[in-house]
């Protein structure tokens, strides 16, 4: 089942349920699920009686299979770093068996990026750095984009650098931000911060701010300003994914979304993009390109960045691989 399928039937069997138990199950999911389920369910088209029943059949045989299911850290530690890598497990791994994300955190999730960044604003910008790297990157990129320049430079800076969070970063965040993690003298050191994060955090701002951000990294490490270009991964990046990726990709994208993007494209990844259609659907997304007209720089930011949310998730899955810069092949 593919995560479109499984969000289709969750919000389906949520509107089966009614609104008084689906808000029961609503109670225990975050934000991002939260959202995804609501925006799923406003858009859902009507459903034939037919798919709700197959849908609870479905469910019901699931259930039938047997009792519920424990497994103990060292297996849930397994297997993240067996389907995720050494790497991207370890920072799951920290927040999962480790409880970083706690009350304070929790609540910072369910803000609008605006209110967010009003209330964090005038911490030290180490203590913000440390907040970002808590959150979703792109709801941080989302965050800065609010901070005045000079911050927001810093703060990206203090990410790029940052090795870890200590306990005692921690005991600030506490301070910071109202109970956010309780018994902080007792968590371990996370794996969070450095080059690649603030690389991901740059993927979710917009050109103008990121091009700052850079310069003034450059101006106090040039090799550090090198590594979070290097780790970057931008809409142009597409042009080093095999033809194959791009295929995979074109599947997973609207196409009102597809054209938007290629208008801030260069003729090149153009170019690829309609090798690796049909020659009829190549030729209407051509007509549909130059139809379209002038579109603001915004918009086209906005959906190249949808674009790439889906091609992290199938690099994630595995199926979509692209030549490192550094030469050789790598997942992105």
């Amino acid at each position: 089942m593919t995560p479109e399928e499984g969000l289709e039937k969750s919000a389906l069997l949520l509107l089966t349920l009614g609104a008084d138990e689906a808000s029961e199950v609503l109670k225990h999911l975050g934000p991002r699920e939260v959202q995804k389920l609501g925006m799923q369910m406003a858009t859902m088209a009507p459903q034939p009686r037919a798919k709700v029943e197959a849908l609870l059949d479905e469910l019901e045989a699931h259930f039938a299979k047997g009792a519920l299911v424990h497994a103990d850290e060292e297996q849930i530690r397994l297997m993240l770093t067996k389907a995720l890598g050494d790497e991207r497990a370890a920072h799951l791994i920290s927040r999962v068996l480790q409880g970083s994300d706690t009350a304070g955190i929790e609540s910072l999730k369910w803000m609008d990026a605006p209110t967010a960044a009003d209330l964090i604003k005038n911490e030290h910008p180490q203590i913000i750095a440390t907040i970002l790297v808590h959150l979703e990157v792109d709801q941080a990129g989302d965050i800065l984009k609010h901070f005045p320049d000079r911050l927001r430079n810093d703060v990206v800076l203090r990410i790029a650098t940052l090795d870890g969070v200590q306990p005692a970063a921690l005991k600030e965040l506490n301070d910071s931000l109202t109970r956010m993690l309780a018994g902080a003298s007792t968590v371990k050191k996370a794996a969070m911060g450095g080059v690649r994060h603030a690389a991901e955090i740059l993927n979710f701002v917009g050109s103008a701010a990121e091009t700052a951000v850079i310069d003034n990294v450059r101006e106090y490490d040039p090799d550090l300003a090198q590594k979070i270009l290097d780790e970057m991964f931008v809409f142009e990046n597409l042009m080093d994914i095999d033809d194959r990726g791009i295929q995979t990709i074109l599947r997973e994208v609207q196409s009102d979304s597809l054209i938007v993007a290629l208008k801030g494209a260069s003729p090149d990844l153009r170019e690829k993009v309609f090798k690796n259609m049909s020659s009829r659907a190549a030729e209407m997304l051509r007509e549909d390109l130059e139809a379209k007209g002038p579109v603001r720089l915004s918009e086209v930011e906005a959906e190249q960045k949808e674009i790439l949310k889906i091609v992290r998730r199938l690099a994630e899955e595995g199926q979509v691989m692209m030549a490192s810069k550094g030469g050789d092949d790598g997942f992105v």
